[in-house]
């Protein structure tokens, strides 16, 4: 093949006007610790101290390096492209201590890489003369160098260690195809033939130990993972739960293999690093355990809640149970006489610690133990809750085919079929399991899903098979036992933002170089397994795609859910897959076309016509496609000369494959590029849109400053703004760092607090890298002297992690604010001077940016952004499809079943708030003034006013011994969502039907405000058992306002509420009291002959007398008001005697019989402890994870590199620290 020069000149070197410098590169974690550091490394001069952390912690080769090496002549090798080895005489004049050296110049990773592609080329004949070879050389080396292409990162790792160090290794069970013969061959050195694929989906077989089977995959799981790929596997084939054995017994079912194979994922070190194994696990909608498939992660994430929960309730009460105990001042460990350890063993009894538990800390105390060690568990999502339980070490997907949607629109009953015989297991109804699929990825983010019957029909080589599975991120889909190298090009480098011109040639000749990359990549590869060899040699299939398709759109001035963005980004694509396959058939005119071409012929055409026909902007006309892709319009793009150019290069691309075939089966996907769009200095990766506009960009000293997506300036500039404007713009988004001139706070009220200029000039010093200014109020920045001598604070305020410095001064919250604002920026162009309103939708994210942001994408504009480039695509897309806390599960099956309409093979959802290690966007406020604001709140309500009063009321009029429910007793569970919030609702009732007490849960809500609203279900049930009427609650919390409000969704009879308590007080008015005028949908609507099923079948019996007296002993009244069976049935009497109490008792109150006494004042002060408890702040990781999340990040702590830096990366999570990624490219 002939290769052009076009980003370098002939004897000028391909480094040619790029300047390099030395740095030192450092990585620490949150705490100060050093987690990473190079001295003295080289790297080009416009790289970031962010992509030079990347490179040289992630990608440099750390050690056994030889100090000295000589080359290995070859005789059909050009000299300069020989390989090296280790120069034995030289280095046995060193110690051994000297002997060996890790990378220390970017330099040296480029030639590693772009030397081995290019020996291996040339050794199989991909280029014409040594020319072409040695331009080929340096023009890779150009585009890495100036960041405008990177291969995945298995290439970094793994290529170029034998070839430019002579490094050699143990086989590690690998396979490769040798090209000459054919002939499947183990490789004999670890180095000689890297592993450079990042994707890898495997097949398993239903058998246990078997080569092929479940185990069997784990080991070759395994090997995948250590050279830092990832793997994905449908296990669709296992039988399910309950299937027979061979041998007469029953299968445990698929799941409990499922459990084995994530914890030995999450054992290994994917790259022989830090970062978590990358897999994906798909399931068939038919498999007979689907249901349970569906459900993995929820429960799962239900397991941690109830783990944090409980040891934290646990430990609080068994420390006080031991701390009291211990005293023997007051009765050690007998309770008869120790009256304080009597009521925290009932309290803890209350909150069900485990008896077994709480005798055995008495136990211990007896036994002279000096202090209680009882485990707390957390959030984190490395931390012990998370590493406790299964499931969280991989993607789930589930496969969907076309019927099963279809079942789903018609609501008709779907088959389960077993896996032994093929008969059905059981039917279900379909629309049941999507709306467990919907809920499922509402609530934990999984599962995933992919589109059978559409990937399927875009198969280009249906003879081998079905497309069953995908890799890690689900860009990859093909063939099971194959492998797929992945490259992405950085299409911000191709576009010049003096001409404002993108570089349709550049991009074209870039396109067929790396295809070229790829393509050798596979000659040259070894493979995990043999199946995998010989099926990545039959049909060399390719992963090349883009990253920062946000940030040209940006910079274009051009909103990425415009259609203007849609036209550019499906161009973009048409361009980059029809060169890709054109550049595929070129070199099957000379290299022959993939060995399994000839089969898929005919298959093949037809997808390429298909594309062609996309790219001619074609409405009909499809061959055999069930849906149809979203076609490309020209006269919606901005750039007429980018619309030619992807219809010429799809022409020809058509016509060489119809003549010369093509020498890859599939050349394209869209990847998450997370780390690798890291080293490339991308503001955003992949397809996808930006997190945030302001960045906290690193410092190569330590530290970071903000900055503006670089984009942002580039963008204002090209809509007419100045540059004083855009100066204003940028400071009110940035901030102006400095407290001179800020409003409410500033250098003239802080010296009227006592603030000297020294301290001030302290502040300041600091204030550049605050994201808030409470962060720098505090006696590490001031000093501890000036803070209790010259403030008056106190040891105890200033140890206090909740203490606001600022608030104690005097400063409103207004006037923090204010400043807060002035000095750290508000982190979004919203409000910001001279900024035009129809230029805002330029500048939306993914997410509300900063305290103050309110704009943010629709989730329509993932998925038609998606269906844009998705006819382009060989492959597939992993993007993430963001939604906001407040979406429904409605709005996730509506999402679905739009990306099946629009075309898209795969969809993966993200409600923000639905990982339990994430604190809600829409909770990023102080719990102070969380607290405050339900306090104002409710001042400004009536109904606070009748609630006083009736709180006056209920102490004049009762003074009532306490009936305790039975141990075992009745009642209700109502699930509903309030404004997007889902709300719990459990009620337990006397014999005779009466409530007796509630619980309410919070799903997945802060901390604080799910204690408080347990905390208020205890006082509510201890007030239900004293006797207090629940008329007069109702009538206290009913039409209450405050948020969480809104649309109900899930309860039958309540549509709409004004708030959470004002739901809750309506549906126990309308389950117990039979106030109907509180619903919205009266019960008798709710009868069957309501729905036109009968005018009396289904109802029950009208009597009433013994029997229903009998019925509600055993039968919830709340719960069965739903069928009127005890509408109006007689209430038992309360055992309660009238009295008159203006004091507090200080006698034990009659109680019911069998009851323990318990003082009214210890009552007060167990109330009192908890409401303390309640309000206390949460610690400090808490803290920053909230902060992080101001800032845009997700708000979970980095497996490697413990920063709070992780954002969302197609369906992967990426490092903007250290580079880590949970995906595989």
């Amino acid at each position: 093949m002939q290769i052009p020069r076009h980003f370098t000149k002939k004897n000028t070197g391909p480094y040619s006007g790029i300047d390099f410098r030395t740095i030192s590169s450092e990585i620490r974690d949150p705490d100060g610790t050093i987690v990473f550091s190079h001295e003295n490394i080289e790297v080009p001069s416009e790289w970031s101290q962010v992509a030079c952390d990347v490179l040289a912690q992630k990608y440099f080769r750390k050690a056994g390096i030889p100090i000295y090496t000589k080359k290995v002549e070859e005789n059909d090798v050009p000299s300069w492209l020989w390989r090296s080895m280790p120069d034995e005489k030289k280095l046995a004049k060193l110690s051994k201590q000297k002997q060996y050296r890790g990378e220390h110049t970017a330099k040296e990773v480029f030639h590693r890489l772009s030397g081995t592609w290019t020996y291996w080329g040339w050794k199989a004949g991909y280029f014409d003369t040594e020319n072409d070879a040695l331009a080929y050389y340096e023009e890779m080396l150009h585009m890495l160098c100036k960041q405008m292409c990177a291969p995945n990162s298995p290439q970094w790792f793994n290529t170029g260690l034998n070839w430019a160090y002579g490094i050699q290794g143990p086989p590690q069970g690998h396979w490769f195809v040798d090209p000459e013969s054919a002939e499947m061959k183990p490789s004999t050195s670890a180095y000689e033939r890297p592993q450079p694929h990042a994707c890898f989906i495997q097949s398993v077989a239903d058998d246990l130990v078997n080569q092929g089977g479940i185990m069997d995959l784990w080991t070759r799981e395994a090997r995948v993972f250590k050279y830092g790929s990832g793997t994905g596997s449908n296990f669709s084939s296992i039988r399910g739960d309950s299937e027979e054995l061979s041998g007469g017994g029953q299968s445990s079912g698929l799941m409990s293999f499922l459990k084995i194979g994530d914890r030995a994922a999450g054992a290994i070190k994917s790259g022989g690093t830090t970062r978590r194994a990358a897999k994906m696990v798909i399931l068939d909608a038919d498999h007979p355990d689907i249901e349970e498939f569906v459900d993995w992660k929820v429960n799962e994430e239900q397991k941690v809640a109830a783990l944090v929960t409980g040891a934290k309730i646990t430990r609080r009460h068994l420390t006080s149970i031991f701390d009291l105990a211990s005293d023997q001042s007051i009765g050690g460990t007998d309770v008869e006489k120790n009256k304080s350890l009597r009521k925290a063993i009932r309290l803890a009894r209350a909150d069900n610690v485990v008896e077994a538990v709480i005798v055995r800390v008495l136990d211990l105390v007896e036994q002279g133990l000096g202090q209680l060690d009882f485990a707390e568990f957390d959030l984190d999502w490395q931390g012990e809750a998370y590493q406790s339980v299964s499931g969280q070490n991989s993607n789930n997907s589930i496969r969907v085919t076309a019927e099963f949607l279809d079942a789903v629109r018609r609501d008709d009953s779907w088959d389960l079929t077993r896996r032994t015989d093929g008969n059905v297991s059981r039917t279900i109804r379909a629309k049941d399991l999507w709306s467990k699929v919907a809920l499922a990825a509402w609530q934990s983010a999984d599962p995933g899903v992919q589109y059978d019957s559409t990937i399927n029909e875009w198969h280009t080589s249906p003879a081998g098979g079905r497309i069953n599975g995908s890799n890690p991120c689900s860009e990859y889909m093909f063939l099971d036992d194959t492998a797929c190298n992945l490259a992405s090009l950085n299409l911000a480098s191709f576009y010049d933002t003096t001409t404002k011109e993108f570089d349709i040639e550049g991009y074209e000749h870039g396109i067929r170089l790396w295809t070229i990359v790829l393509e050798i990549s596979v000659l040259m590869a070894q493979f995990p397994s043999e199946a995998i060899a010989r099926r990545s040699y039959d049909y060399r299939t390719l992963g090349l795609g883009y990253a920062n398709l946000g940030a040209l759109l940006m910079q274009k001035g051009v909103p990425y859910d415009s259609p203007e963005a849609l036209a550019m980004s499906g161009t973009l694509t048409a361009i980059m897959t029809g060169c890709s396959y054109a550049t595929s058939a070129e070199m099957a005119e000379e290299l022959g076309p993939f060995p399994s071409f000839e089969e898929n012929r005919e298959p093949m055409l037809k997808v390429m016509r298909n594309h062609r026909r996309a790219a001619r902007g074609a409405v009909d006309g499809y061959e055999e496609l069930s849906v149809l892709p979203v076609p490309l319009n020209a006269e919606e793009n901005p750039d007429a000369d980018l619309a030619t150019a992807a219809v010429r290069a799809w022409d020809l691309a058509l016509d060489r494959g119809e003549a010369f075939g093509y020498r890859n089966a599939q050349v394209s996907v869209i990847a998450p590029t997370g780390t690798i769009g890291l080293v490339m200095d991308c503001d955003t990766t992949g397809i996808e849109p930006d997190f945030a506009l302001v960045k906290f960009k690193k410092l190569a000293g330590g530290g970071y400053f903000k900055i503006i997506n670089r984009m942002v300036p580039v963008a204002l500039h090209n809509m007419g703004y100045d540059d004083d404007e855009i100066k204003a713009m940028i400071s009110y988004a940035t901030g102006y760092g400095s407290l001179k001139d800020a409003p409410g706070i500033n250098h003239k009220t802080l010296a009227g607090k006592g603030f000297s200029d020294d301290v001030i000039a302290l502040i300041e010093d600091v204030l550049g890298e605050a994201f808030d200014i409470k962060f720098v109020f505090n006696k590490w920045t001031l000093g501890e002297t000036f803070c209790k001598e010259t403030l008056g604070f106190s040891d105890d305020q200033l140890e206090d992690v909740s203490f606001d410095m600022l608030k104690a001064l005097g400063f409103s919250k207004a006037e923090i604010e204010a400043a807060n604002t002035h000095v750290c920026g508000a982190m979004t162009l919203e409000g910001a001077p001279n900024m035009a309103e129809k230029h805002l939708p330029v500048f939306d994210c993914a997410n509300p940016c900063g305290r103050i942001g309110k704009r943010f994408l629709s989730v329509d504009s993932h998925i038609r952004m998606m269906a844009a480039s998705q006819p382009f695509i060989s492959g597939a897309i992993s993007k993430t499809i963001n939604m906001p806390n407040a979406a429904t599960v409605e709005d996730c099956m509506e999402a679905y079943m739009l990306s099946w309409r629009l075309g898209i093979k795969a969809n993966a959802l993200y409600r923000d708030g639905s990982k339990l290690s994430q604190p809600l966007s829409a909770a990023l406020v102080d719990e102070e003034d969380l607290a405050g604001d339900m306090e104002e709140a409710v001042a400004a309500s009536p109904s606070t006013v009748r609630a006083e009063i009736v709180a006056e009321r209920i102490v004049e009029r009762f003074v009532a011994e306490r009936l305790r429910p039975p141990h075992r007793r009745k009642g209700y569970t109502q699930k509903a969502t309030v404004g997007g919030h889902k709300v719990y609702l459990r009620t337990g009732e006397y014999e005779d039907g009466r409530l007796s007490e509630i619980f309410i849960d919070m799903h997945k809500e802060g901390a604080a405000f799910r204690s408080l609203m347990n905390n208020f279900a205890i006082a509510i049930s201890i007030g239900l058992q004293y006797g207090v009427p629940l008329e007069e609650f109702v009538e206290a919390f009913t039409f209450t306002r405050f948020d969480p409000s809104g649309t109900v969704t899930g309860n039958d009879t309540i549509k709409m509420s004004t708030s959470i308590l004002d739901y809750i007080f309506r549906e126990l008015a309308v389950s117990y009291l039979g106030r109907n005028d509180l619903a919205h949908v009266e019960p008798k609507d709710l009868l069957p002959d309501a729905m036109g099923q009968g005018a009396k079948e289904g109802n029950l019996p009208a009597s009433a007398g013994d029997t229903l007296e009998a019925v509600q002993k055993v039968a919830s009244r709340g719960y069965l008001r739903k069928l009127l069976v005890i509408d109006g049935a007689k209430a038992g009497s309360r055992n309660v005697q009238a009295a008159v109490a203006t004091e507090v008792v200080a006698e034990p109150l009659p109680q019911a019989v069998g009851a323990q006494v318990t003082p009214r004042e210890e009552i007060s002060q167990s109330m009192q402890a908890i409401s303390t408890e309640v309000m206390e702040k949460v610690d400090r990781q808490m803290d920053q994870a909230r902060e992080a999340r101001m800032k845009g990040y997700e708000g979970d702590p980095c497996g490697e590199c413990g920063n709070f830096t992780l954002v969302r990366n197609g369906t992967c999570m990426k490092c903007n620290t250290c580079g880590a990624t949970s995906g595989c490219s």
